[in-house]
């Protein structure tokens, strides 16, 4: 995989550089800036060093515009940003032309194009034609066969940024591991994350189940899982289910009729619903930590959009506090993290939420694959 540090020189050079912009906006500005904070290198990089830069991100919600971005990074780059909301206008064009060197423009919002997400390679060719270099720096969303992400790089020299160099140089560490080894995961989607435990059972010392994802492991166990969330396990959960390096939450908080109480695994109602791992759970996993050299953890133990945080907030807590090497990443394991200001107490946080998983899974992505591929 060729990096920036692979281009000779950048110096009045148009850069195509995708990034993953897509942040939470609330009242029209920008709530949670961790993904901008962790590109702005790139961008210094890139400019300092004399390069045109275009960049290409995409948003969801915020009425599917990059405005609120572009305000921010206006605000923090002191005006230093021209946002463009056509792609390929004469008027477009003419910016760009006349720009100097280490300039920077954002297009709007890519998935507002055709042929974005249809990896469309007419749209990929006219996109590439805009530049003569193209970077990826947005690993979190190379897991997508977009135009944006591995269409263009068959028409352009392609290079991976510093923060996509970093997510895989970091995350590759789960695949030979200091020992003992945690992995965490939790979150639902069990049909999507079922690849991903088997493969970390050969590869952990251990493998903590929470989230919704338990209860496929609780209902396959007999137990009652009263009203809680359960994913189409079928009989994938055969070979597995009593695997002895699995540990599930031993203790449980419930939704019920009378309200939330923590209580047994294996004492739950059937009116009621599991929504969080207990505190002894959470306290099983503070030892296992203090006896583990790495730990890897994806998605919250508990329904974080119902307010049933104290699980995961209590964990990442712990992590934070221990001595061990730690990886994260999934969007609402970050949001928890940040909520406590304890983004700087973990060995390395990751951008990636469905990335990072799929990248976990299958060592590599589709946005990988195609800078390694490129023209």
């Amino acid at each position: 995989m060729k990096t920036i540090r692979d281009i000779p020189t950048l110096r009045n050079r148009t850069v195509l550089l995708r990034l993953d912009l897509n942040v939470p906006i609330v009242g029209g500005a920008v709530r949670d800036d961790f993904r901008i904070r962790k590109i702005l290198p790139t961008l210094s990089l890139l400019r300092e060093r004399g390069a045109k830069v275009l960049v290409v991100s995409h948003i969801e919600g915020a009425g599917g515009t990059l405005r609120p971005v572009f305000e921010y990074l206006t605000e923090v780059l002191h005006g230093e940003c021209v946002f463009l909301p056509e792609y390929f206008s004469e008027r477009t064009k003419q910016l760009i032309a006349a720009s100097g060197e280490g300039s920077l423009f954002l297009f709007e919002n890519v998935r507002r194009e055709r042929g974005e997400t249809e990896n469309d390679e007419g749209f990929a060719r006219r996109l590439a034609s805009l530049a003569e270099l193209y970077v990826n720096d947005a690993f979190a969303v190379s897991h997508r066969a977009h135009a944006s992400v591995v269409g263009v790089p068959r028409f352009l020299p392609s290079f991976a940024g510093p923060l996509f160099e970093e997510e895989v140089r970091n995350l590759s560490r789960a695949f030979h591991p200091p020992r003992p080894f945690l992995f965490a995961l939790g979150g639902a989607k069990f049909e999507t994350k079922l690849p991903l435990i088997e493969k970390f059972l050969g590869l952990a010392d251990t493998v903590f189940i929470g989230g919704a994802l338990a209860n496929n492991f609780f209902a396959a166990r007999g137990l009652e899982v009263g009203r809680s969330t359960v994913g189409e396990a079928g009989s994938a959960l055969r070979d597995i289910i009593r695997h002895e390096k699995i540990m599930l939450p031993v203790d449980v908080v419930v939704e019920s009729p009378t309200g939330a109480r923590a209580l047994r695994s294996e004492d739950v109602a059937p009116d009621e619903a599991i929504m969080d791992a207990g505190p002894q759970t959470v306290s099983l996993l503070g030892d296992l930590l203090s006896e583990s050299a790495f730990v890897l953890w994806n998605g919250p133990l508990g329904n974080y959009e119902r307010g049933f945080t104290s699980g995961t907030e209590e964990l990442a807590a712990r992590i934070a506090e221990s001595r061990t090497e730690s990886i994260i990443g999934g969007g609402d394991t970050l949001a928890s993290i940040a909520a406590q200001g304890l983004l700087e107490k973990f060995s390395f946080v990751s951008t990636g939420g469905g990335a990072m998983l799929q990248f976990l899974a299958d060592e590599t992505l589709p946005g990988l694959e195609a800078l390694k591929h490129s023209r």
